[in-house]
């Protein structure tokens, strides 16, 4: 049987051991093509290149796999991808990551990694975003490989539902073995951001951001919970917007 082709792509840019990782777990599973950025998106939510060119060029950096990296955002990586660089074929699924950080409740709005899923999904695509909640640029990923793999083996063998991408949070590493998989629902949670005034050796005033996660969420059910208590999370995403509630409401008790 033909293996399926699986498009990998990230947003720490094409040398960080994260993409190496992801690579070398699912590489068995299918036809590999990365297409990457060449220096870290990290951040970038969906956004894409409309006011600058856009440069792509092959990459050696991985051994027998057919890469590029691409001087744009994570969804121009995955746009460029399919109407350019795999043009005419068909890509059975999509991989971002493995990130570097997490990625659980709000941050999903933020992260370059889910910007590219999302893209895949938008594109329909299977499309399935990894992080590792850890910000070590050579953290251990050895903990979390078998459940990466096995959630890319579960979504090549049953698909996911139209327009649907996954989420993918690994808890770091401790002395205590990740308990099993969580399906969950997104967090209810905020940054409280703050901007640190500094000065740079010229005397001039800059900024740096600055924050911490508010989590008033008090449920079981969500990502935040599921990774505090060491299980790894998966919640399913969607790009509609649209707050189906509040149109309900909105038509019953204002008057137009």
């Amino acid at each position: 049987m033909k293996k399926p082709l699986i498009l990998i792509t990230n947003d720490d840019g094409i040398t960080s051991k994260g993409i190496f990782e992801l690579i070398s777990a699912v590489k068995s599973l299918g036809e590999i093509v990365v297409v990457a950025p060449t220096r870290p998106q990290s951040g970038m939510g969906h956004a894409i290149t409309v006011g600058d060119t856009l440069k792509i060029k092959k990459s050696h950096i991985f051994k027998d796999i057919e890469a590029y990296e691409c001087s744009g955002t994570p969804a121009d990586c995955v746009k460029l991808a399919k109407y350019q660089i795999m043009k005419g074929r068909t890509v059975d699924l999509l991989l971002s990551g493995i990130n570097h950080g997490s990625n659980t409740s709000i941050n999903v709005l933020y992260s370059g990694t889910m910007g590219a899923a999302i893209e895949g999904a938008i594109e329909g695509t299977s499309s399935i975003g990894f992080s590792l909640c850890d910000y070590d640029p050579k953290v251990n990923f050895s903990h979390g490989l078998p459940y990466v793999v096995k959630i890319v083996k579960e979504v090549l063998s049953k698909g996911l539902p139209k327009n649907i991408a996954l989420n993918v949070n690994i808890p770091a590493m401790s002395d205590d073995q990740i308990k099993g998989i969580k399906i969950c629902r997104q967090a209810d949670t905020r940054w409280q951001e703050d901007f640190d005034l500094r000065i740079d050796p010229y005397g001039r005033d800059y900024y740096w951001m600055v924050g911490n996660l508010i989590n008033n969420d008090q449920g079981e059910d969500n990502d935040e919970w599921a990774i505090k208590n060491n299980y790894v999370s998966i919640v399913p995403c969607k790009f509609d917007l649209t707050s189906y509630k509040a149109i309900t409401e909105i038509n019953t008790n204002w008057n137009f």
